[in-house]
């Protein structure tokens, strides 16, 4: 391909790549999935589900990454399209808590199949189109077609769910194949290591990676931070379906989780408008910690009362996502070789899936087995995150201290 050819078809890849993202991400069960488990289920395998999700996820997300480097970034991301719909395909017309399984397996493997690979994907293209120093920006923006996404998907997904709960995974499904037609049409970005290496080199570029004490300090924040951002997505359902019980009001739970969900989107898509110059004002490290420090204190408020009033709470879950994401990523990217990149990245999301999963693993065992989960269960559950969130604080601001989290 010649060079002129390569350029147009990186610059394809740049504009198309936010719209992809948006699509991929009309996600129309996210504010329902918890409840429509709960409704055919119990609480105890609607957690379970997402443990189901969250393993395969986990258990696939270092091969992707592998995969990933050695196949290319673009058959990766439309083998993750494809899993994804099949999985959606599969819960919107389950009748056991097998097939629900099974679902849950293929939309994780989706997961992780795109996990890191869309944000190297993104990063490559810029390099090769000669734009990488536009990492922070076009990441942000893509961001911003993201929470996009979500918030319109939100609230039409919890209005679908008010006539029949699986009309918000078919739409889902449909959302995703367009997504998928998106990826077709990708260039693969070309790689500045040559010849894909070996899984023992592989590991090789990990450890050397891992060595470097920013790429350390992020990585962990990374991992703590994706457990503290999804704890109010499990919990926040159970949590406004309670609330909204103390009203008389359970019957519109679908819909005002709907509700909430899209406002907290739109919320995060202000947020992000102002966290370039935010980043800029109080620098990275400061703005890192404080968004893992929102996440602390949502889970405590949530954990201290019951009151409908603390679902408005929940509008700003999605808001340490936007001062962090698009700043770790570009802090990330150019640290990494072209040839272990999404292999890190998905060790990455391996570990903080695999935390979450974990702790979520263990939420269950004290969760009823029948009927609905009550507060007094949120409550315990919430209490210790927070505790957990404070301690692993303090030593990430004191490591961050001694660390060079800023470049130079």
């Amino acid at each position: 391909m010649s060079q002129t050819a390569t350029n147009r078809g990186m610059a394809r890849n740049v504009a198309l790549y936010p719209w992809f993202k948006f699509f991929q991400n009309l996600i129309f069960w996210q504010s329902v999935w918890f409840l429509f488990f709960q409704q055919e289920l119990s609480a105890s395998e609607a957690l379970l589900l997402y443990v189901v999700y969250d393993v395969a996820t986990t258990a696939l997300e270092v091969p992707s990454g592998y995969m990933s480097d050695r196949l290319g970034r673009k058959r990766t991301l439309v083998a993750a399209m494809v899993a994804g719909l099949i999985g959606l395909v599969l819960l919107a017309t389950a009748d056991s808590f097998a097939i629900f399984a099974l679902g849950q397996i293929c939309i994780g493997a989706g997961a992780a199949f795109a996990s890191g690979t869309d944000t190297a994907f993104l990063y490559e293209s810029l390099v090769a189109d000669g734009r990488g120093g536009e990492m922070e920006a076009q990441t942000t923006r893509a961001w911003q077609f993201t929470l996009t996404g979500l918030a319109l998907s939100a609230v039409t997904g919890g209005v679908m769910a008010g006539v029949a709960y699986e009309l918000a995974f078919a739409a889902a499904a449909a959302a995703l194949g367009c997504a998928g037609v998106m990826a077709l049409r990708f260039t693969e970005p070309p790689h500045a290591d040559g010849d894909k290496v070996g899984l023992g080199a592989q590991w090789g570029l990990l450890r050397t990676a891992l060595r470097q004490p920013v790429l350390l300090w992020l990585f962990v924040l990374s991992v703590v931070m994706y457990g503290f951002s999804h704890v109010p997505f499990v919990f926040g359902q159970p949590f406004i379906a309670q609330a909204m019980q103390a009203g008389g009001w359970q019957g519109d739970a679908p819909i005002v989780s709907g509700a909430v969900s899209a406002v907290m989107m739109v919320v995060s898509v202000l947020a992000s408008l102002v966290a370039l110059r935010l980043r800029r004002r109080i620098g990275l490290p400061a703005i890192l910690l404080l968004a893992f420090g929102m996440q602390i204190g949502l889970i405590g408020v949530l954990a201290l009362t019951d009151s409908a009033i603390a679902i408005a709470v929940l509008l700003l879950r999605m808001v340490p996502d936007s001062w962090t994401y698009p700043f770790i990523e570009a802090r990330v990217q150019p640290l990494l070789s072209d040839a272990g990149r999404a292999t890190f990245l998905s060790l990455q999301s391996f570990a903080g899936r695999l935390l979450f999963a974990g702790s979520i693993f263990a939420a269950s065992l004290i969760a009823p087995t029948t009927g609905t989960m009550a507060y007094a269960d949120i409550r315990a559950t919430l209490a210790w995150y927070a505790v957990a969130g404070l301690v692993v604080f303090g030593g990430l601001f004191l490591a961050s201290r001694r660390v060079e989290i800023e470049k130079p």
